[in-house]
């Protein structure tokens, strides 16, 4: 394993919110989606824009494990409700809630994209109220 992969992440970064680490080229795409959702989904459009501009890019060989991309099913809780919910992140097409795939273009969603488990977030839910949250596991599917 490399070693940018075992490092560890810092809790939070200069401006409070927690790292994100992504992979550059999954985050061109969830960002040309945002793009195309910008007139119906303005405000998860933006946080996801917002969110991939401060993350920390990668190549598969120099991604940290653990941090939430594409296709990883990821378990947290609701600080508020202390709920403990698991969910995959997918593409919208792929989304169906009953089956617990969210598309990375809700606020949940783009909420949990790029943090890593043990990482918490406030986060606004669909009425603007800030929703705290804390990862407690990700797992990420191996593609094949």
């Amino acid at each position: 394993m490399s070693a940018a992969k075992q490092r560890s992440c810092a809790t939070t970064g200069p401006d409070g919110r927690p790292p994100i680490h992504l992979l550059a080229s999954e985050s061109d795409l969830v960002s040309a989606l945002a793009l195309r959702t910008e007139d119906r989904h303005p405000v998860v459009a933006a946080m996801l824009l917002e969110e991939i501009e401060r993350a920390e890019l990668h190549d598969p060989e120099t991604m940290p494990d653990g941090h939430v991309r594409l296709g990883s099913t990821v378990a947290f809780v609701d600080e508020r409700t202390r709920q403990l919910r698991e969910v995959k992140i997918v593409l919208p097409a792929e989304a169906n809630i009953a089956e617990g795939r969210i598309s990375i273009l809700t606020p949940m969603g783009a909420a949990l994209y790029g943090l890593a488990e043990g990482h918490s977030i406030a986060w606004p839910d669909l009425q603007g109220n800030a929703r705290p949250i804390r990862i407690v596991r990700v797992v990420q599917t191996v593609a094949g």
